[in-house]
């Protein structure tokens, strides 16, 4: 078992999510860096979907009774177990009796913590995701807590033969016996915490009602994360963005990463945890290859936007698909036996 000591200051349990429910009003959920969730469970070996914890800015504090492997990949945040250094992007062992401890994150907004074998929960709807806006998934559907007790997976393995099949030709690497992998990953392609790079949007079905400053200000001015901003949405200070007229809509469907104009004229960016529907003008939809960088931005964070075509996004999401596919698939051969 593990005991929570401390839960850090956003922890809950996320998978692939739960499609499928939006026509009863229930969202899909889900983790908000999908790649960094695959990544994770890939370096546990696990399938890509097992749930996983999503860690926002600060980390939790967590007690193992049981060894354990398990892999952190995301935004940088101190890993330590026992006070020793861990590093991210690489399968790691938790010894039995031991403490990790989780920090602040240096840049970006959220980690991923996988588990050899997942955790042992009860999936709601089908999904092990929790949506805390809508109070819906497991430990009924809220953050973690100080004192919850997480269990392993029923197909957990033996951490320590792992990591011994992994240090390579000349054996065990020495580090192995203090936790320390033998090899990682280089996060670079998946987060990189100096890019500066624009969120590819493409046109939605009210952007041409903007006026023209508004249209031209959306692609040329820079916009802050607001501090109010969550999974639901990000809030977005910039520039007053005004429709050319009067706007009457019935409500429609959401899905994340699309822009909403709100009357303060300041953008919302939706979230996993996003209405299934709303009725704002919808100025935008982030292309979802870059949703992932919309899940590493904090509150202060700089936000520009570049224009795109449906094209051009479904061409990018394919590619990353692709490289997904390959990267994961030779961790599976690195962790092979």
């Amino acid at each position: 078992m593990i005991d929570v000591i401390k839960p850090g200051l956003l922890t809950t349990f996320q998978d692939a999510g739960r499609p499928g429910f939006a026509h009863l009003g229930i969202g899909r959920a889900g983790a908000f860096d999908a790649p960094a969730r695959r990544i994770a469970n890939a370096l546990c070996g696990n399938p890509d979907n097992a749930c996983v914890l999503e860690i926002t800015l600060l980390g939790p504090t967590l007690r193992f009774g049981a060894a354990a492997s398990v892999a952190l990949v995301g935004a940088p945040i101190p890993f330590r177990i026992d006070g020793i250094e861990q590093p991210m992007w690489a399968p790691v062992h938790v010894p039995a009796g031991t403490t990790m401890e989780l920090g602040a994150m240096r840049s970006g907004c959220r980690g991923y913590l996988a588990m050899r074998g997942g955790f042992d929960i009860v999936p709601v709807l089908g999904s092990c995701s929790t949506d805390v806006n809508a109070g819906i998934g497991p430990i009924g559907g809220r953050p973690l807590r100080a004192g919850d007790v997480l269990q392993k997976g029923p197909d957990a393995f033996s951490p320590d033969r792992r990591i011994d099949e992994n240090a390579g030709e000349s054996g065990p690497d020495p580090a192995s016996t203090r936790g320390q992998p033998a090899w990682w990953i280089d996060p670079r392609p998946w987060f990189d915490q100096h890019a500066q790079t624009p969120l590819r949007l493409l046109p939605g079905k009210h952007l041409d009602a903007l006026t023209e400053s508004s249209r031209e200000s959306l692609f040329s001015e820079t916009f802050r994360v607001h501090a109010d901003s969550n999974r639901t949405g990000l809030r977005l200070d910039g520039p007053t963005l005004e429709c050319a007229y009067p706007i009457e809509m019935i409500s429609e469907g959401c899905m994340p990463g699309l822009l909403q104009l709100p009357p303060s004229g300041q953008p919302i960016a939706f979230g996993p945890e996003c209405p299934v529907s709303g009725g704002y003008p919808r100025i935008g939809q982030i292309a979802a290859v870059d949703v992932p960088c919309l899940a590493q931005l904090r509150p202060g964070d700089a936000v520009r936007f570049t224009p795109y075509t449906f094209e051009d996004a479904l061409h990018a999401l394919r590619e990353r698909e692709r490289i997904l596919d390959i990267l994961t698939a030779r961790i599976a051969a690195r962790l092979a036996p």
